[in-house]
């Protein structure tokens, strides 16, 4: 027998004893399980989540009237006491006009009320073109496609910021599937060159 042959035999036998040791060891020295321990996620009150109606990752895709697409997203959503109502949290809506033009809507809390959605809670609008706008509410019809906020907004533009009274994001009318964005009611404009 070589010197070579003997060496593979000593090891086919000494390394297989080797990892049967070391595992005994570790399943000796393991720590004991606490069964006092409690399981870190279980934090809830399982009678008050079995009790509540609510849908996790709901998700909302549709088309309005003159073809922009719409689509709507939440952390979570609960239905209201009518029928058709509900209120969504932790909300994300795009909508994509025929012309190009874009707006993504983030909201902490939203209500549905028809064919209306009405955003709240740190509202923040940002378009393709680079305008960001923040609102305490916005309302989204999403037959019409028309974001319209009647109370007082804040707007970032490319060439300055801007108060306004009024905003509204509408199709322009003419059935060309173009979206016109709207300030009024006292717009005041901070030109940054």
């Amino acid at each position: 027998m070589t010197t070579r042959s003997c060496i593979v035999a000593w090891l086919r036998v000494i390394l297989p004893l080797t990892a049967l040791a070391i595992l005994s060891v570790l399943f000796l020295l393991g720590r004991k399980p606490d069964p006092e321990a409690s399981i870190p996620y279980a934090d809830v009150d399982p009678r008050e989540l079995a009790e509540r109606q609510a849908v996790t990752s709901p998700t909302y895709a549709g088309v309005t009237e003159d073809g922009a697409q719409l689509s709507i997203s939440a952390a979570e959503a609960r239905p209201g006491a009518e029928q058709g109502d509900g209120l969504a949290q932790a909300v994300r809506m795009t909508l994509r006009a025929q012309d190009g033009r874009a707006a993504d809507v983030s909201a902490g809390t939203a209500a549905l009320e028809g064919d209306q959605v009405r955003l709240g809670e740190g509202v923040r609008m940002t378009t393709a073109d680079g305008w960001v706008l923040t609102a305490p509410e916005l309302r989204a019809s999403t037959g019409e496609g028309r974001l319209v906020s009647d109370e007082e907004v804040n707007v970032l533009a490319p060439f300055g910021d801007l108060t306004a009274g009024r905003m509204e994001l509408r199709p322009s009318g003419e059935g060309s599937g173009d979206h016109v964005l709207d300030l009024s009611g006292g717009v005041r404009l901070i030109y940054r060159p």
